[in-house]
């Protein structure tokens, strides 16, 4: 190879670096559990195959919750924090991943409960249920995003 075609080469490959989006390796999740929640533990692994570098924290999760003033009524089972946005509950991957793309002006995500055929509650094709955004400082829930036929 010409030294020229290896500078250009170089320089193109640098750029496409440099502009990349970040990938969710290089994002950390910080998820708060019951150390006893197998559903949380199935949507923990469902993130770290996304590749989220998940910390699984088995500690007061109900302290992260009331910190980051989630309602009670949109509270689910497990609490995850990436970056300056928290996941409550059995948040899909795909809003996970749009909320990350797109960084929203939301304090987070939350699908209250712990619906049936949601990410880590199993594999129901006719589940349905509703993911909400909260925005601070009141965070009410606003919907988000409507997943299967509800």
């Amino acid at each position: 190879m010409k030294r020229r075609a290896f500078m250009c080469l170089a320089a193109t490959s640098a750029i496409a670096a440099i502009t990349r989006p970040a990938s969710a390796s290089q994002l950390r999740m910080d998820v708060y559990k019951d150390p006893t929640c197998g559903c949380c533990e199935a949507w923990s692994k469902a993130m770290a195959d996304a590749d989220f570098n998940v910390v699984v924290r088995d500690e007061d999760f109900m302290a992260i919750k009331a910190k980051l003033g989630i309602p009670e009524n949109m509270q689910g089972c497990h609490t995850a924090v990436v970056s300056d946005y928290f996941f409550e509950g059995h948040v899909p991957l795909e809003a996970v991943e749009k909320v990350m793309n797109e960084k929203p002006r939301i304090a987070g995500l939350a699908v209250p409960g712990m619906p049936a055929g949601s990410l880590g509650m199993g594999d129901d094709p006719k589940a349905a249920y509703e993911v909400y955004s909260l925005r601070k400082p009141e965070m009410t829930p606003t919907m988000f995003m409507r997943m299967g036929k509800a």
